[in-house]
């Protein structure tokens, strides 16, 4: 009897580097899912970086890219210098080393997070104190905005990222393309839009001009006891208006969605 020997196919060229990319793959996910159990948090940074920046003029404009931002108008703020803490947490395991940076070019503060790479996770914060007297100009890639205190105009773009405002009374400005807007302000002139999120307004004085729009998403503005000119539509949404209506009241009110409950009402 002739005996038949097998032996084990050879590894070619492609099968290794096909082996040598699975291999990979998988160390890859293991990475991400590890990762993803314990993303970085900004909260974990217990030695937050503290700057004082020139500010040239009585405008600021802030141009952030992923950070979360808390802006204050502060009373001992000196006339001239804002004061900025930045709080970070970043792991970058296949890619460059992750950090913030922070810069001034006359009156824009730029912030900017770097983190890149096939495995990589970070967070970043900053709190920005404005001295009474400022315009502030938000412009947000991603990430939320939280505003307080302002007494001059505040206008907030954001990307991707949710909008706060809250004891205020300068003219707004609020935009985000796919967030929330929330304001419980006493300014005279807001204006507010969301591409993609509810709009929730409460004014403590009665305004001159209200515009709000959410093109999906509910829309509520609580008023102060007074007439208004208002104008409301909706695509596909209840609409429950029960302010006093007069249509040649100088505080006019605007509030359109194209999908969601539209409310105005009195505040209690």
């Amino acid at each position: 009897m002739t005996r038949t020997s097998r032996t084990a196919p050879r590894m070619t060229r492609t099968t290794r580097r096909r082996a040598r990319a699975l291999a990979l793959a998988g160390a890859t996910a293991v990475l991400l899912a590890g990762l993803s159990a314990c993303g970085s948090s900004a909260a974990d940074d217990d030695d937050p970086d503290l700057r004082s920046f020139d500010l040239p003029g009585s405008t600021l404009t802030i141009d952030s890219d992923e950070s979360a931002l808390e802006i204050v108008a502060a009373d001992d703020n000196p006339p001239g210098r804002i004061e900025v803490t930045r709080w970070f947490q970043g792991t970058v395991v296949m890619g460059s080393d992750a950090k913030a940076t922070w810069s001034m070019d006359g009156d824009r503060l730029v912030l900017r997070e770097k983190c890149s790479g096939v495995v990589a996770d970070c967070s970043t914060r900053h709190r920005i104190e404005v001295p009474h007297g400022v315009a502030v100009k938000v412009e947000e890639k991603d990430g939320s905005v939280r505003a307080m205190g302002f007494r001059d105009a505040l206008s907030i773009r954001t990307t991707d990222g949710s909008i706060h405002v809250t004891d205020s009374t300068g003219p707004l400005e609020l935009r985000t393309g796919d967030g929330s807007v929330r304001a419980e302000v006493s300014s005279r002139t807001v204006r507010a839009r969301s591409g993609d999120g509810s709009i929730h307004l409460e004014l403590g004085a009665v305004p001159d001009l209200v515009d709000s729009r959410s093109g999906d998403g509910s829309l509520t503005v609580e008023l102060p006891r007074a007439t208004y000119r208002v104008d409301t539509g909706t695509g596909d949404g209840a609409e429950d208006v029960s302010v006093p209506r007069d249509d040649s009241s100088s505080h006019r009110v605007t509030a359109r969605t194209g999908d969601g409950k539209l409310t105005l009402r009195t505040a209690n």
